[in-house]
């Protein structure tokens, strides 16, 4: 890329017109830690993204899986209590008379 630029000349006190390339290059600055772009954001990823990645599903998976054995407990709890209810009321319609026996 050429840029022109004016720069003052101290023996004539002119300013003149002075081509020149400028050659920049960036690099990508990473702090400490950094991997490189999520592949979320675009980027490629890396092992330790995928490796991290697939701990925290398999942690999350655990986690569902415990709380799905204490929703089937409950369930089975009070599946057992409506039981009991509904062999109570048939013994208590059954000493009234209510139903033909």
């Amino acid at each position: 890329m050429f840029r022109q630029t004016l720069t003052k000349v101290p023996a004539r006190g002119l300013a003149t017109p002075v081509s020149r390339r400028a050659f920049t290059t960036t690099f990508r600055v990473m702090a400490a830690g950094d991997t490189g772009a999520p592949p979320a954001m675009g980027g490629q990823g890396d092992a330790f993204q995928k490796r991290e990645k697939a701990n925290e599903d398999y942690t999350i998976r655990q986690r569902e899986k415990e709380k799905l054995i204490q929703l089937k407990a409950k369930i089975a709890e009070q599946q057992d209590h409506l039981k009991k209810l509904s062999s109570h009321i048939d013994e208590l319609t059954k000493e009234q008379g209510g139903e033909k026996n």
